[in-house]
């Protein structure tokens, strides 16, 4: 069974075909998924989604470039962080690409969402985008090595995976190690140790080759876990386990039960 760390199955994308996007991971042995909350507003529809179905998890944040909505504090993210279901704090990070001007507010609220991790014992879902340096620099000194997480739809070098797997961070790849111009970055996947590696579809977003174009969903991770098990060079079930096992020993959720019946 595969796992999709990282999707956004909340969005109004799906709210017409959830019973089908469920169905089609049964379908592709995708065993379950995580909500990954990116703004407070829609905490809500993240937890109610979560809490409804037995085989998807949430985590509580604020994206980096999500302006205009109410702030998050250490109090209120380890408020929500205390719902069932919840396993994570993010996502969170840095992201320079789409923003102009000023960035500290990114690295204000950043710092808080390390801080709250830390407080509520919750491991980090951290985005980067065109700002690595600040982005490590910022994980070392607030102590994200505390309370781990994961680099979640890596684009980095291999020395940034490197650095964020020294402070006991895991590396996820998404569909983009899939497409035609990543070759550099299949090199990084081929690089990270199997002990580190979480695959994710970041749904709606990203859709691996041989779907590339169409609306992402979880049962197209099994496509990502195909691609990172040539790289390797290990079969689809091998990679399935490790990436399922790091998911687990990683977000430590509560009452799972993995079922194992159905083979790759």
């Amino acid at each position: 069974m595969l796992v999709d760390s990282h999707c956004h199955i909340d969005f109004p994308e799906f709210a017409d075909d959830l019973e089908g996007v469920f169905a089609r991971m049964r379908e592709h042995a995708i065993s379950h998924a995580l909500c990954v909350g990116v703004t407070l507003e829609d905490m809500p529809r993240v937890l109610r989604l979560a809490q409804g179905a037995e085989n998807v998890f949430a985590s509580v944040g604020v994206h980096p470039d999500h302006r205009g909505g109410e702030e998050p504090t250490q109090a209120r993210l380890c408020a929500l962080a205390a719902a069932p279901k919840v396993v994570a704090i993010g996502e969170t990070g840095l992201d320079y690409y789409r923003t102009q001007g000023d960035t500290q507010w990114q690295r204000d609220r950043f710092r808080t969402h390390i801080r709250a991790a830390r407080l509520c014992r919750k491991p980090l879902i951290i985005h980067t985008r065109d700002a690595a340096i600040d982005t490590i620099s910022i994980m070392r000194e607030e102590g994200a090595a505390d309370v781990g997480g994961v680099m979640h739809c890596f684009t980095e070098s291999l020395r940034v995976a490197e650095e964020a797997m020294e402070m006991n961070f895991h590396i996820s790849f998404s569909g983009i190690v899939t497409f035609k111009n990543a070759s550099v970055l299949r090199e990084v996947a081929r690089r990270v140790p199997l002990e580190r590696l979480l695959i994710e579809t970041d749904a709606p977003y990203l859709a691996p080759v041989p779907v590339r174009g169409q609306r992402n969903e979880p049962a197209f991770v099994r496509y990502v876990a195909q691609q990172l098990s040539s790289l390797k060079d290990i079969s689809i079930k091998e990679l399935a386990e490790a990436t399922s096992s790091n998911f687990f020993s990683l977000f430590r959720p509560d009452h799972v039960e993995v079922k194992e019946d159905k083979i790759i």
